[in-house]
């Protein structure tokens, strides 16, 4: 399998699609395509259709959005259950799966995702504010119900979890306030070996996108690129997703 995906500091449909893949022990490849520049849109029409990435190549397949990704994976994958197995459970999770990929767009376009810093809290908007209700509400649900095995949403690590791991980090990142057991579930992501592995190596990207930043006060830096700053080439991100 051969994975396509953005800036790992900042391409949170991305992450969906490798921490899933790592999560499960499934061997791939990565091409990283750099966001915001020159040519990102010709790069990445170079493995899928829609000049954006995640992109997933399995020899003849090509899936080009991280929920059909998550779900040609289960298929591929019947033995690593990638989604939680019993059916009530199941029907859960990918109802909450898609009510993030089409949701709470409050959240992102307030806190996109950014793993260099750490930013002061600040009021972020009433949209914003709406998001992080329904969130909480969402996971003490999927808790409640179905996490009784396991200290993830539905129990054992998913494609559930993997679905929502860029709005933990974007929580984490812009130090949204949050309950107890939010915060709980938010720090079991982030200790995850998969997501662990994903910090490191965005952690070693030379990409720095400044514009990420605009309006915010950062009170921890995590990144420090070793060769330059990249300067905003399109005011479209031409192919990325937020």
């Amino acid at each position: 399998m051969h994975l396509v995906i953005g800036n790992k500091l900042y391409s949170s449909w991305s992450l969906r699609a490798w921490m899933l893949l790592h999560a499960f022990e499934i061997q791939f490849d990565e091409t990283v395509i750099a966001m915001y520049q020159r040519d990102t849109r010709e790069r990445m029409l170079a493995f899928g259709p829609t000049g954006k990435v995640p992109v997933l190549i399995d020899g003849d397949v090509t899936v080009w959005e991280s929920l059909a990704i998550m779900e040609y994976v289960a298929d591929r994958f019947p033995n690593k259950r990638v989604w939680p197995v019993d059916l009530d459970a199941r029907a859960h999770a990918r109802s909450a799966a898609s009510e993030m990929h089409a949701g709470f767009t409050g959240l992102r376009a307030a806190c996109p995702m950014n793993l260099t810093k750490r930013f002061a809290p600040k009021d972020r908007g009433a949209a914003c504010a709406a998001d992080v209700v329904r969130l909480q509400q969402l996971w003490s649900e999927a808790r409640d119900r179905f996490g009784g095995g396991g200290p993830f949403l539905y129990g054992d690590f998913s494609a559930a979890d993997a679905m929502f791991a860029p709005v933990v980090t974007r929580l984490d990142t812009y130090q949204v306030a949050v309950d107890k057991p939010t915060r709980s579930y938010m720090d079991t992501v982030l200790a995850h070996p998969a997501f662990a592995a994903w910090r490191a190596s965005a952690l070693e990207e030379p990409w720095q996108l400044p514009h990420y930043e605009e309006g915010e006060t950062a009170v921890e830096v995590f990144h420090r690129p070793k060769y330059r700053t990249v300067a905003l080439q399109h005011p479209d991100p031409q192919g990325s997703h937020p």
